[in-house]
């Protein structure tokens, strides 16, 4: 398939023709950012690492050139920026095993414009020709613009794609929010306990941020520790490393829910859940 912008490009790992990458798709990550994906989808990399039967394809939509940087990279133009985070994402792909790495090359201004309609189709064209069984990407409920808007431009791409194209599962993940908060019954858990070297190696990568000033590879190995260990109030851990992801597949089947609504019921069940713990506790006898 032709990539709309001109730096876009597919990145093969083990060259084979990005076609015949693409189909072999089983798994999916489509991402604002470069490290988003191996922050947040790491549940689908894991599943597919050292299998010929399942394959992963991460997909980043902007271009990295705004990243902040530091220390090496402090001198660095956005330009500059941008072929240096495109070389960490391709090293990504291939630590990871990924069938392909697709680098959409956007701008972030682009992202968010909710009149922009060339990311939906290049998402839309993407999902039709790989046909994932899982698509990851952000949750709704993420601090970063971008973040959201990239959430908000893939809800919208596989809502307007045939039933029998859009995948079985849609999860929003943790990166720039994390998802304790949301009730356990309603909590999407990813066990990512195995292989955490290749977890470690897949965010240490991005040399360019954890040298640059933001300490990403310690962040995400704290988060999923903490998610773990907390998981349960009164049971032993049963894994290592945990992320959680909201359940997002009911926008992609149903257009006529309302995005803000559905996010905004969470954290409105997450208060009644607080609210009713409260009333129980301080209520006399």
């Amino acid at each position: 398939m032709k990539l709309i912008n001109e730096g876009a490009e597919i990145f093969v790992p083990d060259g084979k023709p990005a076609g015949e990458a693409l189909k072999r798709t089983t798994h999916m990550g489509i991402s604002a950012h470069q490290d988003d994906i191996e922050i947040m989808a790491y549940d689908g990399i894991l599943k597919c690492f050292g299998r010929d039967d399942r394959w992963f394809l991460g997909v980043v939509v902007t271009n990295g050139a705004g990243s902040p940087r530091d220390d090496l990279y402090a001198s660095y133009t956005d330009e500059q920026m941008r072929l240096v985070r495109k070389k960490e994402q391709k090293k990504a792909a291939f630590a990871g095993e990924y069938t392909a790495a697709v680098l959409l090359d956007y701008t972030s201004s682009a992202v968010k414009d909710p009149g922009n309609r060339d990311v939906v189709e290049e998402i839309k064209k993407l999902v039709e020709v790989a046909r994932p069984e899982v698509i990851y990407t952000h949750n709704l409920a993420d601090k970063h613009d971008t973040h959201v808007a990239t959430a908000i431009k893939v809800i919208k791409a596989l809502g307007e794609l045939p039933g029998d194209v859009r995948p079985g599962k849609l999860y929003g993940c943790e990166v720039w929010r994390g998802l304790d908060w949301v009730n356990d019954d309603e909590k999407v858990m990813f066990d990512v306990s195995g292989h955490p070297n290749i977890a470690a190696a897949l965010v240490e990568v991005y040399d360019s941020q954890v040298c640059g000033g933001k300490r990403y590879d310690l962040a995400t190995a704290g988060r999923r520790l903490a998610n773990a260990t907390y998981a349960a109030s009164h049971g032993v851990d049963v894994a290592s490393a945990i992320t959680y992801a909201m359940d997002l597949t009911p926008l992609i089947e149903d257009e006529s829910i309302d995005i803000c609504k559905y996010v905004t019921d969470y954290i409105e069940r997450f208060k009644n859940d607080v609210s009713k713990r409260i009333i129980a506790l301080t209520k006399a006898d």
